[in-house]
Order: C-alpha cells, then structure tokens, then sequence
C-alpha cells in the first residue's frame, strides 16, 4: 500500500474516532459529508476533551466557561499557508454568527509566541487564541499537529457536530455553524 493511501485511510479512521460514535443506521446516515465537513447527528456526537490552556493574548482559557455556546475551534499556525488562506474566512463568520450564541477559539501549534501574535495582528483575527506549541489541545482530539489546519464545531452541550480538516471557506462554515446553532438557540 502506498504512503497517499495509508495516510488517507488513517485520516478517515482518525475523524471517526474523533466524532466518538459517528455511524450510519439501515438507510439513515447518522453522519453525513457536506461542504467538506463531517456532520453528526446530535444523538450520535462525543464530547470534546477537556480545552483549557494560556491564551495567546494573556490569561487563561476553559472551554467550561462557554458552555452552552456553540465554540468553533481551529487549529492554526503562522507558518501554515492554508492557515493564512482562510483567516478571512474564519474572522468573517465569527463577526456574523458571534451574536448567536456562537464563539470561536483558535488554538496555535507549533510555533513561537512572537510569530503567532504577529499572525493575529495582521490577519485581522480578533477572537482568542490558545497558545499551545507543543500542540498537546489538537493530539487530545485526534488532530496531529502537522496536519492543520483544522476546524471542529462543538455544540451547545460541548459535543463534537462538525469535523474539517484543511482550510475552510465562509460559504462552506457558516451554514454548518448557524445549522449547530439554531438547533438550541436560547
């Protein structure tokens, strides 16, 4: 088996894993592909290993605080191409969707302080970041730091809803964030 083949088998067995119980029932798909994301069902969704961590900007980050939001995570790094493409994108739809209900986190891997903060600033990225360079938060959800980027929408309930791994563009994630949000909207 070539080396594409095995790590593109491992990739399908890892976001499986880390949607914890993903499967498909008869004819009714419990987990569907759209858009590039993989979307669980809320019955068929695992919790999100426990997020705390330095942030980026100073301070300390829980993800236990932002229960009952719908927290949008992506991995990132400043030497990451993909990352750069999609900061806009990533920006746009947390100034669109933060007023319902919906924060993000970033979580930056691999990198040094001085390089990540330089990413924010000129990326234009106003959401916190954790600073996690040995990438221990993407290794906790089955994530290897050298593949990011990548995205997982967390329900209101802290459940895994939606997996992407590469760049994500505004038009594919902010339907999948409003559709996790309006699912328990307070």
């Amino acid at each position: 088996m070539d080396a594409r083949r095995w790590t593109a088998g491992l990739l399908v067995t890892v976001a499986t894993v880390a949607l914890a119980g993903c499967t498909a029932e008869g004819a009714e798909q419990r987990c569907v592909t759209r858009d590039g994301f993989l979307e669980c069902a809320p019955d068929q969704r695992g919790n999100a290993p426990d997020v705390t961590g330095e942030l980026l900007g100073g301070g300390n980050y829980d993800l236990d605080q932002d229960r009952g939001k719908v927290v949008v995570i992506n991995f990132w790094g400043s030497w990451c191409n993909p990352c750069r493409a999609e900061a806009d994108d990533l920006e746009n739809t947390y100034q669109a969707t933060k007023g319902s209900g919906v924060t993000f986190l970033g979580i930056n891997v691999t990198d040094s302080r001085d390089k990540a903060k330089a990413f924010e600033k000129n990326f234009g990225v106003t959401y916190p970041s954790l600073f996690d360079p040995p990438g221990r938060t993407a290794l906790d959800f089955d994530i290897a730091p050298n593949a990011i980027p990548a995205t997982i929408v967390l329900d209101r309930e802290g459940r895994i809803a939606a997996l992407r791994r590469g760049a994500v563009l505004q038009d594919d994630l902010q339907p999948v964030v409003e559709r996790v949000a309006a699912e328990g909207a307070r």
